[in-house]
Formats: C-alpha cells, structure tokens, sequence
C-alpha cells in the first residue's frame, strides 16, 4: 500500500499530515465500525468502508502512528461491498454496515470477539467455534425512539442524527426497524405539525417535544405510541390520542412521557396514559410480559430468545438447580429459565424494573422466583456474610451487567460463592475479556465456551455469552 504519486502524497515515510490523500486497502474493521487499512505502517480508520475496499482517503485527523481518514473516492470494490437497503445509509448514523454483505459482518464480529478475548483477557485461544447467531438482516428492531425537529421549511422531522453531528436525517422509513411501525411515522409527523406542538431547540432550550417512540410487541402486533415532552400541556393531546386509536387497530396506548430536564437522557421519570393502557403484551420464551414506555428490553426479540435457548441448552437443567441472576431487569430471561429450575433470585437495582418483573411473574403464574431490588455487591455480600437466608446453595449465576462489566466487589463475592457454573451475557467484549481474565486468573474457573449473537445487524455492536465451569 502506498500512495498513487506525489500530488496525492509524498514518498517519504514521514510525510503524514491532515488533509493528505493516501491510498490504501482496507483490511480490517473496528468495533466502532470503521475500516482499518495500513499506509507506511501506520493505521488509517475510515468510516463507510469495506474490508477489500481499495480506495482513496482524506485525512482528517492525524497522530503519530495512527488517523483517521474520510473516504475520497472508491477505486476497486470489495466483493464483501453491497447496495445499502436505506437511501439515507450513507448519511443517517442509526446503522454502520449497511454497505456490508451480511455474511462479511458476522464474520467481522467473530473476529472482533476473539482478539479482544486474546489481547485483554489473556486467552491465547479463545472458545468460540461458530459464527454469531444470525438475526433477521433487516426488520428486527422492536422499539425506536427517534428525536424530533423542524425544517428550514418549519415541517416537522423525525429520524436519527447525521454521523458525527446533530443534524437530524428525517425518515418516513427505516428498513431495521419492525416494517408494522412505518406506516406510523410518516402520518404522527403530519399529525404534530397539524396540532401546531412546538419542538424542541437544544441549543436554545426552548420548545416542548423532543422524542417519538414506537414500541411493537414481535410475536402480538401491540403497539405502544409515546411522546417525550418538556411539558404536560400539550393542547388537543387527548382528542389525537383518541384519532390514533381509531387509526391503527394494533395501537393499544399512547403515552406522554416528562422529561424537562436539560439533558442528552431521552426518557424522564414521569409517564402517564393519555389513551388505552400504558403496556404492550410481548411472547418471549413461551411466557408473556408486559412491556412498557420505560421498560429496558432487548430490540431484537429472536436473537434474544436464541440466546436465552443457548443458555438452557449449556446448562442442562435438570429442574433441581438454584438460580442467581444478576441485573435481572424485568425478569427477561429469569422467568423463562424459572421455569426449568427449582428456585430463582433476581437482583435489580431499579425498583420500577423490579416491579415490572413482579408483575410479569405474576401474570405468568411463577411462583418460584424473588425478586430484590438493591446493588448487586450489596446484596451478595450480605448473603455471604450470612445476613440473608438462602436454605439452598446457589449453583447457577447468570451475569448480564451494563456495558461497564461487573464491580470488582461482585467479581470477589462470586470467587468466594463459587456456584457450579456461570453465563455471563455482555454487549461490550472489552469488559467482558477483563471479567473473565479475573474470574479465572487464579484456576477457580474455565471458561467452557463463548457464543455470540447478533442482536444488532448493520452495525458493529455484538452480543457475547461466556459459560463458565467451577474447577
């Protein structure tokens, strides 16, 4: 790899300066999504390539050994390089890798996991022996929550900010979202810019509503319609909320969620039903639940469920098992898998999710299960130093903490715990290499096998589940 000739770049190795057009092959990608190629080497990030891409790019950011380009000009196309399926992929941030053969992604994904296993978890070869799960390509996402503005023209927008900015891209459209909810989008802008609502400005902090969400139920059709506003007072909201209804046969509510805070946070505390019930039903692992405007699930039912079957299947439940499940949320995958053991915990910090989960246990008929809410560490710790009763030994612990990775007060209380074996579910390879390397580092555990699922398809985001066996 090497530059074309001297009016796109020096000779000299050390010539590197932002603006410089370089040519390279793109041989790699990131896992923000970007292609990786190499020039003098030296490593050039650039968005909206494919690896085998041979092309021309503009520097825009230089450090010593590395920078970050922007694409110039295409010269010879990958064969793993498709047609985006969105006309606004090269514009709208929602997706990264919508120019990328599906099967060049999950390839890339595996690739991801494994080197970041080996560099930071220490796993000289590390236990996957598959692909990710495939997910639906297009059409997977259950819940999209699209910020709003207006127009030069003063027409109301809704869709996904432009990459590396916060210029929004409208969309009438979007091809990874449940296709059920399009036919929505186009028609409630319309609506807004009928009823007059001001939207509103960030940088001015002025104006009323920020967000529209649509959440659909995959497996029932429910949708859950909700407006995040500065303000109550939304003039005509009920009579709206009303024609809506009337409109869409699947609509079951619409709701106005509160969040006048200055603020990047999308949802605020306070929600009300304006018009049906405040829930969607869901199927998911042959029990129903309850979904809500606020409510943590994950977007891609089907690849959930997938993961949730790898689990059981790893763990050969017998139904005499006793199982912790940390950051439970709303009882996703603990009601499910209640259903195969004889006894669950369920640890969550937020008391709404808490009592979400109650509610889903009940509506189920699942008696098996309690529910605590509180900090992990806290709650481990307590029942370490024998201050909570547990008449049996828990000898199954499901991890599925934030992108953080789990506190290292949890990390100690497990080694001392030492249940028989662990899943541990993690969006973010990083943290989870970091977590296993000291779950393992002194002979306590082996990590038996890593299981990827792509919940996240046209873009780099991957999701991980390690399964750990006590030595």
């Amino acid at each position: 790899m090497h530059a074309t000739n001297t009016s796109i770049a020096s000779e000299s190795p050390e010539f590197w300066q932002q603006g410089q057009i370089l040519e390279v092959v793109i041989e790699d990608l990131t896992d923000t999504g970007d292609g990786v190629g190499r020039w003098n080497d030296r490593v050039v990030f650039v968005p909206d390539t494919v690896p085998g891409d041979r092309v021309l790019v503009r520097l825009v950011r230089v450090k010593r050994q590395y920078a970050n380009g922007k694409l110039h000009e295409l010269l010879d196309e990958s064969p793993h390089r498709q047609r985006p399926n969105c006309i606004v992929a090269d514009k709208c941030g929602g997706c990264q890798w919508q120019q990328i053969r599906y099967d060049c992604q999950l390839e890339a994904k595996r690739r991801q996991v494994t080197q970041t296993l080996a560099r930071i978890g220490g796993m000289s070869e590390p236990p996957i022996d598959s692909l990710p799960v495939p997910s639906d390509e297009l059409g997977y996402r259950n819940k999209a929550t699209y910020p709003l503005a207006r127009s030069s023209q003063g027409r109301v927008q809704a869709g996904y900010y432009q990459k590396g900015s916060h210029k929004l891209v409208n969309l009438n459209q979007c091809p990874v979202q449940d296709p059920r909810l399009d036919p929505l989008l186009a028609q409630v802008k319309q609506d807004i810019d009928t009823q007059g609502w001001s939207i509103y400005n960030e940088a001015e902090n002025r104006g009323k509503l920020r967000h529209l969400s649509l959440r659909i139920g995959r497996r029932t059709g429910e949708i859950l319609l909700t407006l995040v506003s500065r303000s109550q007072k939304l003039s005509g909201l009920e009579e709206q909320a009303t024609q809506w209804m009337e409109r869409y046969p699947k609509l079951v509510g619409v709701c106005l969620n509160v969040n006048s805070d200055r603020t990047n946070r999308i949802l605020g505390s306070q929600t009300r039903c304006v018009a049906g019930r405040p829930f969607l039903h869901e199927k998911f692992g042959g029990l129903t639940f309850q979904l809500r405007s606020d409510t943590f699930f994950q977007v891609n039912t089907e690849a959930a469920e997938a993961l949730l079957q790898a689990i059981a299947e790893e763990w050969q439940l017998t139904g005499d098992e006793v199982l912790l499940d940390a950051y439970c949320g709303i009882g996703t995958f603990t009601l499910p898998l209640a259903t195969r053991v004889r006894q669950v915990i369920g640890l969550e910090s937020q008391p709404s999710a808490v009592e979400q989960a109650q509610q889903n246990a009940t509506l189920n008929e699942i008696d098996n299960v309690t529910f605590h809410q509180g900090k992990v560490k806290t709650w481990l710790k307590g029942y370490l130093d024998g201050e909570i009763d547990c008449t049996d030994p828990i000898d199954r612990v499901l991890l599925d903490p934030p992108r953080s990775g789990c506190d290292g007060a949890v990390i100690e209380s497990l080694l001392q715990l030492r249940p028989q074996r662990i899943a541990y579910i993690s969006c973010k390879p990083a943290t989870l290499a970091r977590d296993l390397k000291l779950l393992t580092s002194d002979g306590a555990y082996r990590v038996r096998q890593v299981k990827l699922a792509d919940f996240f398809p046209q873009t780099a985001h991957v999701e991980c589940a390690a399964f750990l066996e006590r030595c």
